[in-house]
């Protein structure tokens, strides 16, 4: 039997093994192909190994940022087993490469943020050439690392820290634009508490209008219309202000009758949301009347409603997502290209089409070959999820993000996501504390009572043992005391773990909410001392 067991042991770990080496292999052919095509379609320009190596590293970012990042939009969905693994996998890796490709954007800034003064820089073109591999491979490789021990960090952040760190080595700490720089460690706080808050408050109203109710299917005849309405509203909202920002002054060429700004504005994007929320809402509402005879009245049966919503919502995450982000990969990319074309550095830089597909296929190869571990634990990992919940934190996903590009706080898409994950979590705990209370309660009555019986029966015994005179009935008796101490002081055990699992019970894994937060304070340090030492790396290799 044991040798059986080994030989299967074996046998899965092989599989392992090779899966591993498949997915490797995959990574490592498609770096190669970027690297040998940069190389060979720029063999005649001065510096075209660097940006082949640029490229490479651009790739492995890219790639990156796929296995790390993208877990925030599809994670909750799976979770709630909403979206399989498979068709998550597929959803985000189609709507990734899209939004990159469509709404990525012809034009970057070449400095995320404006995080760094160029200017620092001079005419010393090489030198801001290796500041740029610095950050994109410091950033890739922190990604890396925090993917592999299952802690979903910031892409932007680990740009950002890469590009401060290497220009600081170049240029001297008076090239960091410090103010900047306290506003992405203010977003740190803002972020997760903006997603928290708004996602419980969107899983309480849930709960109020539809979950406690006793008849739960004329309440989700009422209220789930509404509720996907406002997920609809809110997340035209968004993709026409975070997505579709780079590509708006073709959409106003093409649709006359909007206002001729260079980006959406606020009002033009909710007033498009409106009239797709109204649509959808008429959509819904004659939807759930007719399967209102098919829904359980339970809370399985509420929570089925809301698995389409989700879908899309992970696919319109995704679609911005890849139009916001890609430039966290193609930014400092498309810099050294611009930089090794022109010979000279510029504030922005124009994005060829090869540049822009490194950045969009490298974040669905990524997400496909090592992106599972960082869905299953934004999924499952951090708090039990159901499809209601998963709402609530996509909710969350896109409102905080309008209002906080209306305040003008920077926020981050992965702080959100996580921190409504934390939000909905924390809010069940609150809400079963009574329960919990009553629960513990229980246990301790339970607990005194078995100490109380055993005291009885510890003394009995004593008194027995002392007395001197004992009769064949006293001896039996000993006999039957002694067995009864031994089952009472096993259930006087069984008690007390009973009460300890009763006063622990969480819904959100303390130990995961210390891991994660950590890797979010170190991020930008992490990122910018390893750039610092890669800048030096590169320079000492070069001269």
């Amino acid at each position: 039997m044991e040798i059986q067991t080994v030989k299967k042991m074996e046998k899965e770990a092989m599989k392992s093994s090779s899966f591993d080496f498949i997915r490797l292999g995959f990574a490592l052919f498609f770096m190669v192909a970027v690297l040998s095509y940069s190389f060979l379609s720029t063999g005649a320009i001065p510096n075209n190994l660097f940006l082949a190596i640029a490229a490479l590293f651009g790739a492995y970012m890219a790639m990156n940022i796929g296995a790390n990042d993208v877990a925030n939009n599809v994670g909750p969905a799976v979770g709630s087993k909403a979206l399989t693994m498979g068709g998550a996998i597929v959803i985000a890796a189609i709507f990734e490469a899209a939004g990159a490709l469509i709404a990525g954007g012809e034009v970057v800034n070449t400095i995320k943020k404006g995080i760094i003064d160029i200017s620092a820089f001079g005419n010393h073109t090489e030198s801001f050439i290796w500041a740029m591999m610095a950050a994109l491979l410091s950033a890739a490789l922190w990604l890396n690392f925090a993917t592999y021990f299952k802690a979903p960090v910031s892409t932007t952040h680990s740009i950002v820290g890469g590009v401060m760190g290497a220009g600081i080595a170049a240029a001297g700490f008076g090239i960091v634009a410090w103010g900047t720089m306290g506003k992405i460690a203010i977003s740190w706080v803002i972020s997760p508490i903006l997603g928290g808050i708004i996602a419980a408050i969107f899983l309480f109203a849930i709960k109020k209008t539809m979950i406690y109710k006793e008849d739960k299917i004329a309440a989700s005849v009422t209220w789930v219309p509404i509720y996907v309405a406002i997920m609809s509203w809110a997340f035209v909202t968004y993709l026409t202000l975070k997505g579709l920002k780079h590509i708006w002054p073709s959409i106003v060429n093409i649709l006359t009758f909007l206002p001729d700004t260079k980006k959406p504005t606020f009002l033009v994007a909710a007033i498009l949301g409106l009239i797709v929320a109204i649509f959808v809402y008429m959509i819904v509402k004659s939807s759930v009347n007719k399967k209102s005879s098919m829904i359980k009245n339970t809370r399985i049966g509420v929570n089925r409603l809301f698995t389409v919503p989700l879908i899309f919502a992970a696919a319109l995450l995704s679609f911005a997502h890849g139009a916001n982000d890609v430039a966290n990969a193609i930014g400092p990319l498309a810099a050294i290209n611009d930089a090794v074309m022109s010979g000279g550095i510029s504030t922005k830089a124009g994005i060829p089409l090869w540049v822009m597909a490194v950045g969009a296929i490298g974040i669905a190869l990524g997400l496909a070959l090592y992106g599972p571990k960082l869905i299953r634990t934004v999924g499952s990992e951090i708090t039990e999820l159901d499809q209601v919940r998963a709402f609530s934190v996509a909710m969350a996903a896109a409102i905080t993000v309008i209002i906080a590009s209306q305040l003008g706080l920077p926020v981050s898409s992965t702080h959100i996501a996580i921190g409504g994950i934390f939000g909905v979590g924390f809010l069940r705990e609150y809400l079963t504390q009574a329960e919990k209370l009553d629960i513990v309660a229980k246990e301790k009555e339970l607990v005194d009572d078995e100490k109380k019986f055993l005291k009885a029966l510890s003394s009995e015994l004593k008194a027995l043992e002392a007395k001197k005179d004992k009769k064949k009935d006293d001896y039996e008796r000993i006999v039957v005391l002694y067995k009864m101490i031994d089952i009472e002081e096993d259930k006087l055990k069984e008690a007390k773990k009973h009460l300890k699992v009763a006063e622990k019970i969480q819904y959100v894994k303390r130990d995961a909410v210390k891991k994660i937060i950590a890797a979010w304070i170190i991020t930008v340090p992490a990122a910018a001392v390893l750039s610092a030492m890669l800048y030096y790396m590169i320079r000492g290799i070069v001269l």
